[in-house]
């Protein structure tokens, strides 16, 4: 009996081409070890075994949008030879993976699940429009050379000949959002307004804007091949243009989407696009 993995974390154990679904498992059955891990899979396995007695679709989180989407993932299209930690090295949008935008990635998901309470929701919503507010003040309110230089020579960054707004200022690594109560009462006064996790987030939005617009870029890049759906079915080794190890990958881990494909060891660049032409036809 072979055993093939499918998120979100359920087993089917295939015995010759007939299928067991219904069944779904978490920890070391499915070749993990550690409480963080048992318990993210649990938590999977408990909602999409709900999901499916209702007749409703599987709940899945991405690798875009949670470390459990990381683990899973590669569980799922790499496989385990030793008991497998879920380290941050393994995300590759880890900037989008913060823990300061947990809440965004995944509160509203677990509302629609029925997991997170209205009042949290709210909470969440409040923050998002906090956030947004602060950012806006930022990039609108801008101070002149004379009211701030001393300030900027004190912290070793430059100082400015012209007006520049808070927003550019905190592009400086040298200066953080804790420092701009310092250049004026009505700023202090300003940013009173937000809670000390709004201020967080806002200040991480900005300094780090390009390289987040960057992962984000990858990530639907990445997410459009998640729509591309394999057959479980599908005979590779009917394509003749597949390299042969990725016929034997891509027959051992049976992804479902040409995404999964993608992150499996082995299948190369040349073997996806070849699996695209195959899809297009």
């Amino acid at each position: 009996m072979n055993t093939t993995f499918f998120p979100p974390t359920q087993l089917h154990l295939t015995l010759e081409t007939q299928l067991i679904e219904n069944l779904y498992f978490a920890g070391q059955i499915n070749g993990t070890t550690g409480y963080e891990e048992a318990a993210c899979q649990g938590l999977m396995a408990g909602i999409n075994a709900h999901l499916k007695n209702n007749l409703q679709d599987p709940f899945i989180i991405s690798r875009s949008e949670g470390y459990i989407g990381v683990l899973i993932d590669d569980l799922v299209n790499k496989g385990t030879d030793e008991p497998y930690r879920m380290f941050t090295s393994r995300a590759e949008y880890r900037l989008l993976l913060r823990q300061d935008n947990a809440d965004h990635r995944l509160t509203a998901k677990g509302h629609a699940l029925g997991l997170a309470s209205d009042e949290r929701l709210a909470l969440l919503q409040k923050k998002i429009e906090d956030t947004s507010s602060l950012q806006r003040y930022l990039k609108s309110e801008k101070v002149v050379p004379k009211e701030i230089n001393k300030y900027l020579i004190q912290l070793e960054t430059a100082v400015v000949t012209e007006k520049i707004s808070l927003e550019q200022l905190l592009k400086r690594p040298q200066l953080n959002i804790v420092h701009l109560p310092s250049l004026s009462k009505k700023i202090q006064s300003n940013l009173d307004l937000y809670p000390r996790d709004v201020q967080e987030q806002t200040e991480i939005l900005i300094k780090y804007a390009s390289y987040i617009q960057k992962e984000e870029q990858q990530s639907k890049k990445q997410l459009s091949m998640e729509t591309l759906r394999l057959k479980t079915s599908l005979n590779y080794e009917d394509i003749s243009s597949l390299s042969s190890e990725a016929k034997e990958k891509l027959t051992k881990f049976r992804p479902s989407t040409l995404g999964q494909a993608s992150r499996i060891s082995g299948v190369s660049p040349a073997d996806i696009s070849i699996l695209m032409v195959y899809l297009g036809r």
